[in-house]
């Protein structure tokens, strides 16, 4: 009986510390991909991109170079004949993105978030490059939201506390 509850403990042992291990790659990803949106909104806006003129060129870039579907060419067409109005919408977001998930503010509903926005823009690049470039961050976003990473050294772990059932969080 004994060697049945040592058992039994050291299996609960195992899963609270798989579990553990689990919340902190999901918490490194998350602050890795925060990292990244940060640091790309900074490269962006260096290169001019978030200028009217700036960002129209590169989506026309896409346009002409890329082989992302015709009706998703013709989106990108409509939004850079209105760079003045996407492009800092663009800035906006790529910063906010990143700093709610270096934070681990709301990370469920921003990492859900942020895979779509990747994968607008994984298709609007596909033929321009690589295939895996942003297909692997659209999939850690995702795993993000469900694994709700945000729990784990973010404040979400402080508003989780009142409502720990919440889909915020």
């Amino acid at each position: 009986m004994a060697t049945t509850n040592h058992s039994a403990l050291s299996d609960n042992r195992a899963g609270v510390l798989g579990r553990l291990n689990a919340q902190i790659g999901l918490a490194v990803v998350r602050l890795t991909i925060g990292a990244m949106f940060v640091s790309v909104f900074f490269e962006n806006l260096g290169k001019g991109l978030y200028t009217p003129s700036g960002y129209a060129g590169l989506i026309h870039g896409y346009i002409q170079d890329g082989s992302a579907p015709d009706v998703w060419k013709s989106v990108m067409g409509f939004v850079a004949n209105h760079a003045s109005i996407a492009a800092p919408l663009q800035a906006v977001t790529e910063i906010s993105l990143g700093i709610l998930l270096v934070l681990g503010l709301f990370a469920r509903p921003v990492a859900l978030l942020a895979a779509g926005y990747l994968a607008s823009l994984w298709v609007s690049e596909w033929g321009t490059a690589w295939i895996w470039e942003l297909l692997v961050p659209v999939l850690a976003t995702l795993a993000l939201a469900i694994g709700g990473a945000g729990r784990t050294w973010g404040i979400d772990s402080f508003l989780a506390r009142k409502r720990p059932a919440s889909l915020w969080w």
